[in-house]
């Protein structure tokens, strides 16, 4: 059993409005951005490039990263969500956002544009139990400093790179070059070149990665069964955007074409039907036939003006 969007628009591009591929990478350049130019103030602060690392590592970095330490964890616990943002390095910020357009592009063409961001979410969050699980249930594989913190998007985009994979494995990836290959070709390459560059010292590196993977098959698999994770998701992010749409009718107003075009309480004209003679005899004819209930509201009211003195047949 598949599962696709038939209705979503096929043609995506950067430009496409409410591009969720778009939005995240946005997103995550901001703060890798933000975090690039705090670290330029620092070099107006500080002489050498020793003394910038040592307190720009020690005073903003953890900012946005994840602790191993669950106590600390407790003091910054923002860094859940802001970790599977932040990225350090261009050449690391460069790599993923290309997979994260190319696996993104792919799942928007196969499912539509509402279920990027919260898988986007749920592969992050799952990256991050999965590293603090093994952080503290392996101690001695978080010794090195390295992996005593956890960020990056890699657990997000393994997560939306599977999930892609299981809804069509037979994608063909650049069919007009003798047909293509398949995704699932693509997905491989992807994985191993992810753990051929994750450091062989800790086991909590890998932890991550796999913990995505897993929840962008649960992802698949449950929504194949009736049960869509980002449905609640996506519902919360339309309440939050309609907060800030000034279009969007407010609890217990009238839409605003009813304030600004309807609040009259009549008819902007009436319609007067001309009194002819042949009108008047067919009313009296209708009169005759059916008596005078018959007649509808206008018939009544044509008869009512032949009535009057002043109207001339």
């Amino acid at each position: 059993m598949t599962y696709t969007e038939p209705s979503y628009r096929q043609r995506i591009t950067f430009g496409q409005s409410n591009n969720a591929v778009t939005r995240l990478i946005v997103i995550n350049l901001v703060v890798f951005i933000s975090i690039a130019l705090t670290k330029v103030f620092y070099y107006y602060t500080y002489r050498t490039e020793a003394e910038v690392d040592l307190h720009f590592n020690a005073e903003v970095i953890p900012l946005a990263v994840l602790p191993a330490s669950l106590s600390d964890l407790l003091y910054k616990p923002w860094t859940v969500l802001t970790s599977m943002f932040t990225h350090i390095g261009v050449w690391m910020t460069l790599a993923n956002m290309l997979w994260l357009w190319t696996f993104g592009y792919i799942m928007q063409d196969l499912t539509g544009n509402r279920k990027i961001v919260p898988l986007y979410i749920y592969g992050g969050l799952a990256g991050v139990i999965g590293f603090l699980l093994a952080a503290n249930l392996l101690p001695a594989n978080a010794a090195h400093p390295a992996a005593s913190i956890y960020y990056g998007g890699a657990a997000s985009i393994t997560a939306i790179a599977v999930a892609t994979t299981v809804v069509s494995p037979g994608y063909r990836i650049f069919p007009l070059l003798n047909g293509g290959f398949p995704l699932w070709i693509l997905t491989a390459f992807y994985l191993l070149i992810s753990i051929a560059t994750l450091p062989f010292y800790s086991v909590t590196a890998y932890v991550p990665p796999v913990a995505g993977a897993l929840t962008g098959y649960l992802f698949i698999w449950f929504i194949r069964r009736g049960y869509d994770w980002s449905e609640w998701m996506s519902n919360f992010f339309d309440w939050i955007n309609d907060l800030f749409n000034p279009d969007k009718p407010r609890k217990g107003q009238p839409p605003i074409k009813d304030q600004l075009f309807y609040k009259t309480g009549t008819t902007p004209y009436t319609k007067t039907p001309h009194v002819t003679a042949e009108r008047i005899d067919a009313i009296l004819d209708k009169i005759n036939q059916g008596g005078y209930n018959s007649l509808t509201a206008e018939e009544k009211d044509i008869l009512r003006r032949a009535g009057e003195d002043d109207v001339r047949i």
